[in-house]
């Protein structure tokens, strides 16, 4: 057994040093790392790569035709200058004293639907424009938007993390949708607002000068023009739909009411892959009629979606090939009876699992994707209710302190100005806050429901 740990051990190692040291993409540096684990764990070269090709094809067809249609959703909503409504409404019933609250509230409303890349480039500018003209230090505003982003990546589908870890588990979709948006709104309100309040005073710089919030004012300014815009409840009604067709989905299955004639309708549509394809279509009416694209403007707004997804989808595909290796292999099961026997809670050994793959990669869907693979074989014997809480305990150890191997850190380091140091007290610090709370509350939720 030991063998097979030490493989999964240097598979792990190839695949952080591919990523971090030679900087080697990270879909190929699980592909190589799943095949190096795969010979050293005793499967012949010539079939090294069977598990992992296998795992690539059910996470293709379980998550990333989901990640597609998330894709469509999210660039209609920017295209159709829906988020901007969004943000602008917010923050213009919010007084000064507010605007970090609002900037979180922005960006927990904006960050369902949208990858958390597309997000920061929609709402970085916006930040820099308003911290300028409230004369506000950039992290007050910054590190509030940037929490309520980052939680939803780490703990809400359909963002890829989280929807792999729900495959991998065989959790509940909307039960963990529910759980996850029920843990992420104190995790955004401790290490957002609240923390950003001490932040300020060991990084008080303003936002940068005249030039580049001119040129983050344009940037922030929506794609169809002021009148083509949809109306507040427009856009909300776009992010708000799949919620709630998976949650209905959801308490119905709960109340035991699926096999009537109504509950079938209502679990079906609440599948996650109809009630993405639904609220698709909805936004695809909706949003071209309220900007007035003529039919051939939003098939190439829909396709040019999928160029941003690309990349994505490659890494979680992998991912869930790497992750059928260590399955086949038997190092999930040699791993997970090893954890057993030590007696730790599972929920914290995904957490610890998900927070050295993190910190090794710089990747939170690497992390997500390679620990959910780990930790799959405790999770037999789970409830609903762990299942889904393991999905997001997992999730938090994905996000934990993101360093100068994630792409984020350098991309918060440049837009708002900041030296290393000033990036590591700030974007850093309120990752790990993020990682931490969201641990502490999942446990405590854990206890409650037990």
């Amino acid at each position: 057994m030991s063998s097979l740990i030490i493989a999964a051990l240097l598979g792990i190692a190839l695949i952080v040093i591919l990523i971090a040291v030679v900087k080697l993409h990270p879909f190929l540096a699980l592909m190589l790392g799943s095949a190096a684990t795969a010979i050293l764990a005793g499967v012949p070269y010539d079939k090294s790569f069977a598990s992992f090709t296998t795992g690539v094809g059910s996470t293709v067809s379980g998550v990333g035709l989901l990640i597609a249609l998330g894709g469509i959703i999210g660039i209609l909503l920017t295209r159709s200058g829906g988020a901007d409504v969004i943000v602008d409404t917010i923050l213009a019933k919010a007084p000064k004293n507010k605007l970090g609250w609002a900037m979180a509230l922005s960006a927990f409303i904006v960050g369902i639907p949208l990858f958390f890349e597309v997000g920061v480039v929609i709402l970085i500018p916006i930040i820099l424009l308003v911290a300028r003209r409230a004369k506000m230090p950039v992290v007050a505003l910054g590190i509030p938007a940037l929490a309520g982003l980052s939680a939803l990546h780490a703990f809400v589908p359909p963002h890829p993390g989280p929807l792999v870890a729900i495959d991998a588990l065989h959790a509940h979709l909307g039960m963990t949708l529910g759980l996850g948006l029920l843990i992420a709104v104190p995790t955004v309100i401790l290490s957002g607002p609240l923390l950003a309040r001490l932040m300020v005073r060991w990084v008080p710089i303003m936002a940068p000068g005249a030039e580049t919030s001119a040129q983050s004012e344009g940037e922030g300014e929506g794609n169809s023009g002021q009148s083509g815009r949809p109306s507040f409840l427009e856009a909300v009604s776009v992010i708000i739909l799949p919620v709630l067709l998976m949650l209905a989905a959801s308490v119905v299955d709960l109340a035991g009411l699926k096999a009537s004639p109504a509950g079938r309708a209502i679990v079906w549509v609440g599948t996650p892959l109809e009630a993405l394809t639904i609220t698709t279509v909805y936004a695809m009416v909706l949003l071209a009629f309220r900007a007035g694209w003529a039919r051939e403007k939003l098939n190439s707004i829909v396709g040019s979606s999928f160029a941003s997804i690309a990349g994505i989808l490659l890494i979680v595909a992998a991912g869930g090939g790497f992750k059928q290796t260590l399955v086949d292999s038997g190092i999930g099961e040699v791993i997970a009876h090893s954890i057993t026997e030590a007696n730790m809670n599972p929920l914290f050994a995904g957490w610890l699992v998900a927070v050295l793959i993190r910190l090794a990669t710089g990747s939170a869907t690497v992390a997500t994707v390679t620990a959910s693979g780990i930790i799959a074989p405790l999770a037999v014997n789970l409830s609903p209710v762990q299942l889904s809480l393991l999905v997001l305990a997992i999730g938090a150890g994905s996000i934990f302190l993101s360093h100068v191997n994630d792409a984020g850190f350098w991309l918060v380091k440049e837009y708002f100005g900041m030296t290393v140091g000033q990036t590591f007290k700030t974007w850093s610090l309120m990752e790990t806050a993020l990682s931490v709370c969201g641990l502490v509350i999942v446990l405590l939720v854990s206890v409650v429901v037990h």
